[in-house]
């Protein structure tokens, strides 16, 4: 009987949680799967340091994020992790089956392991696994299921279990732990206590204790809910789930925020409850976690969840300004209208219409607490809902209908389909665009009636706009758009203009026509026209061009404010006019979580406030509390997480953490600036951001100071490369900045690339030595060559001198040629007159002889003595003839002239010469034969033999001295004085 009555009040428990009610809006869950982070699946522990880098405990490790890489570090003996801890220096304190130690950073920035077993006692340093790590006091608690192990940075003292420790925590100022055979355990005096409470705890099986108020601690147990610790006062704390912490596992607990506790259990995901135990949220597999069993969670430093999981990781974006809203949790229904009406939030869907009610005092629509409910009769799509007149209509693919306490009366009595609602001022008509043209609705005090859809245009009229003149103007998404012109009393249609690529827009296709800032606007597939009444056309908005361009633009709404809500290429934004920037009157700001996330060519925006703006998608509506959004302060902080060298094979030179007096510091220390050779001269560069949150929204810039002159574009890469830098001192510096402009200050590592040692000074000293040695060779070589072209110029100025006095030698030859030329030829010429005088006189003997012998002959002939006698002057004439020496003195001048003065020589040499004997040397140096020398002598032969051998007896010639031979050298030899 007692287990039936047990079993009814867990029944009615369970059904009292599952009408429990949890906020509307649900945060954006991120799951990291093991494919992610590429280690086992199970995730134990999570915690973050003070840079923002998250740490999980694994069983292949300790994994580390930052956001934009995973890394895992094993332990040496590759045990599994289960708990992890970080110290104030950054020492990350880990421990596995038979292993403890801490985690921590070299020179280079490089998470080293550093094993502390050595300090414990050794009988104590076989132990299983690891379960909890707790800091308190500046002391590290170890937790195993046998012993607790207390490090103090120089020795470990160790706590054996009574039973067994299955806790260790702190929580108000206190450590705690929990023993299976003792209970609830306090941790004074330096040795463990008993917790004397009232209500024993021995058989609670307490998994976890956390802060609660000053004074108060909450505990978790395994299947008994929760309870307040007040001193040695445990009290039952009563909560909307204690259905499930009785019928579930409780992993784990942790104070998330003022009045928020969270809530991990091992087969129904998160809770999240206030002090009074009322449930918030839920997070679960609906909720899209990857898994229901929570092993390990963490509020980050930006108040947002990570779930360590049995299979992976979920980050939770608690704080975002950013929820979806579920009309319907169990079916996925695209959802495209939106209405805030009369203290209810209406959802219409493709599946019929929802709504919630609304606290009056809850600002922000998303954190209302409330369960949708369908609207009866309404099955079907919801085209659209527009409050008129304080009531609200809607647009369904049956008709048009109006709500009214959440019930629903239709309008139209034909099942035609309706798109929208235009009012018409100061007039009880509405105007409502049909899948057949345009219908009039007529409010009689509160009650609605359809007239017949006018006549003139045949059309399926999805879009509405109504100008100041009270001209319709509707879009159809294949034929343009078109401009209706009614009569006053809006009983017929007057006329009607259609307006296609012919009338100024780009295409009839996907056009939506709007009425904003008192101009008919058409978002097209090529940015936004604007109509020209002046021109009867459309023209490209000046204004809206330099925003959008030519790309597609599939909504435009304008809120209270006078900001433009826009969706362009399925990215939502606005374009704020109360944040005037770089010279223009407006801030377009994108909201890059909502990317991709609105319904294709039929995007929705319905701006109800500041606090909320519904955005339709095809699995319920995304809500932002745009005020939040712009006015988040969260600090912006870009991390370096490695630099690698690059050469044949990669080095890693530093590991993601600045030291600075051996603890963790934000800049990178004096003693961190590596030096490397010229070998690696090519560097890889990984850079992350922390904002876990803000993914989407970032972006980077860099620069290489030393290398580059300007930052780099910003860009969405997380990774840069340098390639053969040249030698010197470089410094790498990265920013980030998030869609709202908000940039990060720099995040600088200095390195230096040694020169080659060839570019070391002692090797330019060495050119330069090589260049003056050189300078000096040369010059050397130059004056070498100088002296080397000096002499061959001298040689060949003697050469030329030399070649000079041979021309002069040859010119003076050629003279004396020339002159020995016209000697020969005045000697040839003298010669000849001497040859002619000789010839002459011998002629002349020769004829006085011819003479003197015809006259002998004739006067012997004649027989006459007598006539001798009278001959006898004749005779005497011819011997005068003779021996006259007038033909002699000319002869001996042209003789001397050419023979060298012969005849004076030897007038001098022999004095004892007669003239006879100088002629007849004269003679016989002309080599004249005896004969000649006769008849020129006139003597005879043998006279010329006496004669010749009285001259040689003069001259006192030997024998064998040839008489001619001796006269002919006489002129050779000098004359002796």
């Amino acid at each position: 009987m007692r287990k039936i009555i047990l079993l009814i009040i867990i029944c009615h428990a369970l059904a009292c949680t599952a009408t429990a009610q949890t906020t509307l809006g649900i945060p954006a869950i991120k799951n990291y799967t093991h494919t992610d982070y590429n280690a086992s699946t199970e995730i134990w522990d999570v915690k973050q340091d003070k840079n923002g880098i998250l740490y999980f405990a694994n069983n292949d490790g300790l994994l580390t994020f930052d956001g934009s890489y995973w890394k895992i570090y094993p332990l040496p003996n590759k045990g599994t992790i289960k708990a992890l801890t970080i110290g104030p220096s950054g020492k990350i304190f880990v421990g596995g089956q038979d292993e403890i130690g801490y985690f921590f950073p070299d020179g280079n920035g490089i998470l080293k392991y550093h094993s502390i077993k050595n300090l414990m006692p050794q009988k104590a340093r076989q132990f299983a696994d690891i379960w909890s790590i707790v800091l308190f006091k500046n002391e590290v608690f170890f937790r195993t299921i046998e012993c607790v192990f207390e490090y103090n940075g120089n020795e470990i003292k160790t706590f054996d279990a009574p039973g067994g420790w299955r806790l260790l925590a702190n929580a108000g100022a206190q450590l705690f732990a929990e023993d299976k055979d003792e209970g609830l355990m306090l941790f004074k005096d330096n040795q463990w206590q008993l917790c004397r409470t009232l209500l024993p705890t021995a058989d609670m099986h307490i998994t976890g204790v956390m802060d609660y108020n000053k004074d108060t601690v909450m505990v978790t147990t395994l299947k008994q809910g929760l309870f307040l610790l007040t001193g040695t006062t445990l009290i039952k704390k009563t909560t909307a789930i204690d259905a499930f912490l009785h019928s579930d596992l409780v992993n784990c607990g942790k104070k998330i925020g003022n009045d928020r506790y969270a809530i991990g259990t091992k087969a129904r995901g998160l809770f999240i409850i206030d002090g009074k135990g009322n449930l918030i949220e839920r997070f679960s597999n609906n909720e899209g976690l990857q898994n229901n069993n929570v092993l390990g969670l963490l509020l980050d430093r930006d108040k947002n969840l990570w779930l360590g999981l049995e299979s992976g990781v979920d980050f939770i974006n608690y704080s975002t300004s950013i929820k979806r809203i579920y009309a319907s949790k169990e079916n996925q229904i695209k959802s495209n209208s939106v209405s805030v009406f009369d203290h209810k939030l209406f959802i219409g869907t493709s599946n019929g219409l929802y709504s919630v009610p609304l606290s009056p005092a809850q600002k922000d629509i998303s954190n209302n607490k409330g369960t949708f409910t369908e609207v009866d009769n309404t099955k079907g799509q919801v085209w659209s809902l527009t409050e008129i007149n304080h009531h609200l209509l809607m647009g369904h693919e049956n008709g048009a209908f109006v709500i009214n306490n959440n019930q629903v009366k239709p309008i139209t009595s034909s099942r035609q389909g309706v798109w929208r609602f235009v009012a018409i001022p100061s007039s009880p008509d509405v105007i409502a665009g049909t899948y057949t043209g345009l219908q009039v609705i007529r409010d009689n005090n509160g009650s609605y009636t359809a007239n017949e859809t006018l006549e003139g245009i045949y059309e399926s009229l999805p879009t509405l706009a109504r100008d100041n003149d009270n001209v319709i103007w509707a879009s159809h998404s294949y034929r343009g758009v078109f401009k209706i012109q009614l009569s006053a009393d809006r009983k017929k249609i007057i006329r009607y203009s259609q307006y296609t690529d012919h009338n100024g827009l780009p295409s009839v296709l996907n056009n939506h026509v709007y009425f904003i800032k008192n101009k008919i606007l058409v978002a097209t597939e090529k940015g936004v026209y604007e109509y020209n009444a002046g021109k009867n056309k459309f023209e490209q908005s000046d204004f809206f061009k330099p925003i959008f361009g030519d790309t597609s633009i599939e909504n435009l709404t304008a809120d209270v404010s006078g900001n433009i809500w826009f969706i362009s290429n399925q990215r939502v934004g606005v374009i704020d006019f109360s944040k005037p920037a770089d010279g223009k009157s407006y801030t377009v700001i994108y909201f890059p979580e909502l990317a991709g996330q609105t319904v294709k060519a039929a995007g929705y925006l319905y701006p109800y406030d500041k606090e909320n703006i519904f955005i339709g998608s095809n699995n319920g509506v995304f809500h932002l509390n745009y005020r939040q959004y712009v006015q988040s302060e969260t600090s912006l902080s870009v991390l370096l997480t490695t630099v690698k060298a690059i050469a044949e094979k990669d080095s890693l030179i530093f590991g993601g953490y600045f030291m600075k007096d051996n603890q963790v510091a934000a800049n990178q220390g004096d003693k961190q600036v590596t030096t490397l050779s010229n070998h690696w001269n090519s560097f890889h560069f990984e850079y992350s951001s922390t904002l876990y949150a803000q993914k989407s929204n970032e972006e980077f810039t860099y620069k290489l100071i030393g290398f580059d002159n300007e930052w780099s574009n910003w860009s969405v890469k997380t990774e840069k490369d340098y390639t053969n830098l040249p030698y010197g001192k470089y410094t790498f510096s990265v920013r980030v900045r998030n869609n709202l402009g908000n940039a990060s200050a720099p995040v600088n590592y200095t390195f230096i690339v040694e020169p080659a040692w060839y570019q070391t000074i002692w090797a330019y000293l060495f050119y330069g030595l090589l260049i003056l040695l050189a300078i000096y060779l040369a010059i050397k070589e130059q004056r070498k060559r100088f002296d080397l072209h000096q002499k061959k110029h001298e040689e060949e100025q003697k050469r030329l001198s030399y070649l000079h006095s041979l021309e002069l030698d040859r010119n003076e030859k050629e003279i004396i040629a020339l002159k020995n030329n016209n000697l020969e030829a005045e000697l040839n010429y003298k010669n000849k007159e001497l040859a002619t005088i000789t010839m002459h006189l011998v002629e002349r003997g020769r004829i006085m002889h011819n003479i003197r012998e015809e006259l002998t002959a004739n006067i012997k002939k004649l027989n006459q003595p007598d006539l001798t006698h009278e001959f006898r002057n004749v005779f005497k004439l011819v011997t005068d003839t003779e021996k006259k020496d007038d033909d002699w003195d000319h002869f001996a001048i042209y003789f001397d002239q050419v023979h060298n003065n012969f005849l004076s020589i030897m007038k001098t040499k022999f004095p004892g010469l007669s003239p006879t004997d100088l002629k007849l040397c004269a003679y016989l140096r002309l080599n004249l034969t005896s004969k000649e020398i006769a008849q020129l002598m006139n003597i005879s032969l043998k006279g010329v033999e006496i004669s010749r051998y009285r001259v040689r007896k003069k001259l006192a010639l030997a024998t064998e001295v040839n008489l001619y031979d001796f006269l002919i050298d006489i002129t050779k030899a000098p004359l002796s004085s």
